[in-house]
């Protein structure tokens, strides 16, 4: 029996689909498995037992990784789950900066009384006019899940479409149009575009990578969106090009007090994937890859250990070992299965930065001894029968 607790409400369609061979557990102590979403978890006491944390989102900057990793405890995310959500309001932000679509409503409001407010509409309505989206050309920095949906989607509303991704992945290059010219030099988005929108993960490589120098590159009127993370720009430098004209409209996700109210900003409450949808895939994902890791050992899409996928089980037993990133540990591993007379059927080993996984699968079943002499290797953090 599996025991999981929700650190936050976790859509019920995912939740039901855990097996008779789970529990909810009735404190976060019990758990083998915590779902989360928004609760940060720097300052928790992560209990013993806790096998796996899986993030019903794709920003995973609540949860203290390294000290995940140090302990042997998974943590998943659910890459691309919410990317439709996503994809959508970076459309209704291309429209709402291109149209002054929300100074005409907040003029309408003002002149609900007016009798004539429709005669009146037919005068004032120049100042709200804007520019169409079909013949512009958009720079997307990032071709993940979501940058490749805006991509595709902006070619289909007329848009000439650039993409910048020194590390594009090979799912992503196949589900890119082929229309959409891929850029090696980030300046080239600066240069030519006229909406540019970023969809790559907070690192720290990428936090304030849209900064002064950045701006003064970009055309004049350059409209920007930010529904990735607020910090991936300097936001000072984004109203100074506000003020100088440079930036035509900026739109953010992410409400701060650098740009709520200030102007040419549009501030959106971090509505990108609150959708019903999103969050019925997130919660069904996350849910899917614990099941997998706690009843098979299988890693996929964790952001603090390698992918690794056995598949199913069929021998006497499978173990799993976590460990540093250094130099004979399969050595070692083997050799203490060898030596106590276990023939290893199968195994493999994966690697993420300073930490490994490496899993067995064994056709005896294998002791407490054997198993606290792989636990006293050197480098091991963790060692998990898994069956």
């Amino acid at each position: 029996m599996y025991k999981y607790f929700c650190l936050n409400p976790i859509a019920k369609v995912g939740l039901d689909r855990f097996t008779a061979e789970y529990k909810k557990a009735d404190t976060v102590e019990e758990a083998d498995g915590i779902l989360v979403r928004s609760a940060s978890m720097h300052e928790m006491e992560l209990p013993e037992n806790l096998l796996a944390v899986a993030r019903a989102g794709a920003g995973v900057n609540n949860i203290p990784l390294d000290k995940c990793a140090e302990k042997g405890i998974v943590v998943f995310n659910t890459p691309g789950a919410n990317a439709n959500g996503v994809k959508e309001l970076v459309i209704a932000g291309m429209l709402l900066a291109s149209r002054d679509v929300v100074g005409g409503i907040e003029w309408v409001k003002e002149n609900a009384g007016n009798e004539d407010i429709a005669k009146a509409a037919e005068k004032e309505k120049k100042k709200f006019a804007g520019t169409e989206l079909e013949g512009k050309k958009l720079g997307i920095i990032g071709l993940g899940a979501i940058g490749v949906k805006v991509a595709n989607a902006a070619k289909h509303l007329g848009m000439e479409v650039y993409g910048y991704d020194p590390y594009v992945s090979v799912d992503a290059a196949w589900n890119l149009s082929r229309d959409v010219h891929h850029v090696m030099n980030v300046d080239d988005i600066y240069e030519y575009c006229d909406i540019i929108t970023v969809h790559v993960p907070l690192m720290d490589a990428t936090r304030g990578m849209v900064n002064a120098e950045a701006v003064s590159k970009m055309k004049r009127g350059v409209i920007l969106l930010n529904f990735a993370r607020d910090v991936l720009m300097d936001e000072q430098a984004v109203l100074d090009g506000i003020r100088s004209g440079k930036v035509r409209k900026y739109v953010t996700d992410f409400p701060n007090t650098v740009t709520a109210g200030k102007d040419g900003c549009i501030v959106i409450p971090h509505l990108g994937a609150s959708t019903e949808e999103s969050e019925d895939n997130c919660a069904k994902m996350a849910v899917k890859e614990m099941m997998n890791y706690l009843e098979n050992g299988n890693i996929i899409n964790s952001v603090n250990y390698p992918k690794c996928d056995m598949g199913v089980c069929t021998k006497e037993s499978r173990i799993a070992i976590f460990h540093k990133n250094i130099a004979n540990r399969i050595t070692k591993f083997t050799a203490i299965l060898g030596d106590a007379g276990i023939n290893i059927s199968d195994m493999t080993n994966k690697s993420k930065g300073e930490v490994a996984y490496t899993l067995i699968d064994v056709e005896s079943k294998v002791d407490e001894e054997i198993i606290d002499k792989l636990r006293e290797a050197e480098g091991v953090f963790r060692v998990r029968v898994v069956k």
